[in-house]
């Protein structure tokens, strides 16, 4: 067993949580039992994920999506049985929203630019001072359906491709989730594809405009990615036992 405090304050500074201006309250969201044995790992934090971390045995979640957004107003309805939920079970939760995002190494968009075997060399995709994604590049450029297969393949997910401006692919960037409010970044940087997990009807007609070609992989699918990197990263450093939750919304 080892200790929440020593798991937390690994994360807030492997993280650098304290860096990123975001709505989410970064780091340690609910407080629950002192010593951790088993740590569940998810993208949400919903009635469900959490259920299923206490019939796993967890004693800590961590999320990429936790469950206070600014602040808690009321604790009624869906709030108080979330709480209520991790309470009973004595689950600590831990989020991790932007920092997981855009971590070098463990980060959503430097492990989606991986699976495409693609390094992250350049900072992308800004948002309130701070980047969050990267671009990476191709040796020799590569047909868009070629891309578009590779991500399919390795998230097991569809990946809709939008042809808008090239078709052979050498610089790409990542932003994955929601990620479109970056598009004009990436046509000034001379991206030739641009890869994220959802896109809207002004997304299209933003994309169109410019002549960018975009991928679209999914929310839920891209932001695996971290949480899973992370979960490795946590069982090497303290050995506590860890497992995924996978609860995809197709979307």
């Amino acid at each position: 067993m080892v200790s929440r405090d020593e798991i937390t304050a690994f994360l807030n500074e492997y993280l650098n949580i304290s860096a990123f201006p975001d709505k989410s309250r970064n780091g340690l969201q609910v407080e629950g039992r002192e010593r951790i044995e088993r740590v569940a790992f998810a993208v949400d934090t919903t009635l469900k994920t959490i259920e299923r971390a206490a019939r796993g045995g967890a004693d800590m979640m961590v999320v990429h999506h936790g469950m206070i957004w600014g602040g808690i107003d009321y604790v009624t309805g869906l709030t108080y049985r979330r709480l209520k939920a991790l309470f009973d079970a004595g689950i600590n939760l831990y989020a991790a929203h932007l920092p997981l995002d855009a971590h070098p190494e463990v980060g959503n968009n430097a492990e989606l630019l991986g699976l495409l075997g693609l390094k992250p060399d350049e900072p992308f995709g800004e948002y309130k001072g701070i980047t969050i994604g990267f671009i990476g590049e191709f040796e020799e450029p590569r047909p868009i359906e070629e891309v578009a297969q590779v991500l399919a393949e390795r998230l097991d997910t569809t990946v809709r491709t939008y042809e808008f401006g090239a078709r052979k692919i050498k610089r790409v960037a990542a932003i994955t989730g929601a990620g479109a409010f970056a598009l004009d970044e990436g046509k000034r940087k001379g991206v030739d594809l641009f890869i994220t997990g959802e896109f809207g009807h002004a997304d299209y007609l933003t994309a169109l405009d410019l002549g960018l070609s975009v991928a679209v992989a999914g929310h839920y699918k891209t932001e695996t990615l971290g949480v899973k990197a992370l979960m490795d990263v946590v069982r090497e450093r303290f050995g506590v036992r860890v497992f995924f939750i996978d609860e995809p919304t197709g979307l």
